[in-house]
């Protein structure tokens, strides 16, 4: 049924790096979201009002806010959409993930609410009848739900979109909450024992441990997030498959929304390269990840110097005195120059987030190590982050 949908409803659905192909993934999910969440919501509802039972009216509420999701979704997508202009140059992607913060605060007011009326009815408790309709109702409701969690997953696996996957949680918690009111009334039937109420606070809370998941998977991306130790690799990949290309260093990757990447990285080139034929050289690299990745590039080019004894013969100290301090500390822009008195090594040296020895303390650590090499060695370092 998922493919058939796809099929019919989205052109070109191969090219997902695609925004407009994206953007139809993403209708296609929001339009299946509200026709369903309709359906459930209103039978669900009635049938908890006929039979009394505030369980399934819960779980009718929370189809409900699934159905302003699925909206707000449609909505998000939509604006997502919008190309750039004057006052928004990279886009406007980043509304897919303002509309996920925004579905989550619907999804706890819900959740809040629906506990509070559960909480109220433990104190005023009123009998609630067992009913083969209610339970042919949820029953069907939990297969339907079950189906929307694995169509979401695909489609947010498909685009990679973190709305489409928290899509997919909150269905399946459906099932899940589904589930515990199916259980609970069949409790009450064999046992008598009233857990109406009971089960309605299962439900409320599973509605806010989804919603908080959804404020923080749509939150992250919007303060910024390390990219993908496979992307990663493969753009370095793509840049070192290039002959003249020495090294790759200092690579950061913007996210404005997916599809909306900004790449900009340093490339080593030797020194003894004429001019015109590195610019020519970043140039086309610059256009094979622009097609590649579909994202605005921007490469700064860095002369090093090969072939050169001494300097290979320095670094290799350099780098056995930082390895022995830790094998996560890697350097680049190596140079040296060598005068009359000393000889300075300029490099820079980058660092994980967090590392246990502070920027001054290390780098006086490893200057103090490269002296005891060699006494006319000074080291001269810039010490910063890495950001992939």
């Amino acid at each position: 049924m998922t493919d058939l949908l796809i099929k019919l409803f989205v052109k070109n659905r191969t090219d997902t790096k695609s925004v407009t192909v994206r953007n139809n993934y993403g209708n296609l999910g929001s339009g299946v979201g509200i026709f369903a969440n309709i359906l459930l919501s209103v039978v669900k509802i009635t049938v908890g009002l006929l039979s009394g039972s505030l369980s399934i009216t819960a779980d009718g509420f929370n189809n409900l806010s699934d159905l302003g999701s699925s909206l707000i979704t449609l909505l998000g997508f939509k604006l997502a959409g919008k190309p750039a202009d004057r006052d928004h140059p990279f886009g406007h992607g980043r509304m897919e993930y303002v509309s996920g913060i925004i579905i989550s605060f619907i999804i706890m007011m819900m959740g809040f609410e629906l506990g509070k009326s559960s909480v109220e009815k433990i104190f005023s408790p009123e009998k609630s009848e067992f009913s083969i309709l209610a339970v042919s109702v949820l029953g069907a409701s939990l297969l339907v739900k079950l189906w929307m969690a694995l169509f979401n997953t695909k489609l947010g696996r498909k685009i990679d979109s973190a709305t489409m996957k928290a899509a997919a949680a909150d269905s399946l918690s459906d099932c899940i909450s589904t589930s515990v009111v199916i259980i609970c009334m069949f409790i009450q039937l064999f046992s008598g024992f009233e857990l109406d109420s009971y089960a309605g606070i299962i439900v409320a809370l599973f509605i806010l441990y989804t919603g908080f998941n959804t404020f923080k998977e749509s939150l992250t991306p919007l303060l910024g997030t390390k990219p993908k130790k496979e992307l990663v690799e493969e753009i370095e990949n793509t840049v070192m498959n290039y002959d003249g290309i020495v090294g790759v260093h200092d690579l950061m990757v913007h996210d404005y929304g997916v599809g909306r990447m900004v790449i900009s990285l340093h490339a080593e080139i030797s020194s003894k390269t004429d001019i015109m034929l590195a610019h020519e050289l970043i140039d086309l690299i610059e256009d094979d990840l622009r097609e590649k990745y579909r994202c605005s590039v921007t490469i700064h080019m860095d002369p090093v110097v090969v072939d050169d004894k001494k300097a290979d013969e320095v670094k290799k100290v350099v780098l056995d005195i930082i390895k022995n301090i830790d094998s996560n500390l890697t350097i680049h822009d190596f140079r040296i120059t060598d005068g009359v008195s000393r000889i300075n090594v300029i490099f820079d040296l980058v660092t994980p987030f967090g590392f246990r020895y502070k920027d001054g303390e290390l780098a006086l650590m490893i200057k103090n190590a490269i002296a005891e090499k060699d006494g006319r060695l000074n080291a001269v370092i810039t010490v910063e982050r890495s950001m992939c």
